[in-house]
């Protein structure tokens, strides 16, 4: 139990750790001036596959539970 809650609270603090790596190295306010840098995760993208998997699970979860 202590090796699966190990397991997602590392991935947890691996996106944490992406997120403010990203939001820092393309924020013009930390680098104080306009830079265009890469991020790590394109996060519009992310952002809909995230909303398709919640979207997609909310169907299925329908169909089962209206049989």
């Amino acid at each position: 139990m202590q090796t699966f809650l190990g397991m997602i609270l590392g991935a947890l603090l691996l996106v944490a750790g992406v997120y403010i790596h990203d939001t820092m190295s393309t924020s013009t306010v930390a680098n104080d001036q306009a830079q265009t840098g890469r991020t790590i995760v394109n996060w519009d993208v992310a952002s809909n596959d995230w909303n398709a998997v919640k979207a997609r699970a909310h169907e299925d979860w329908s169909r089962l539970s209206s049989k």
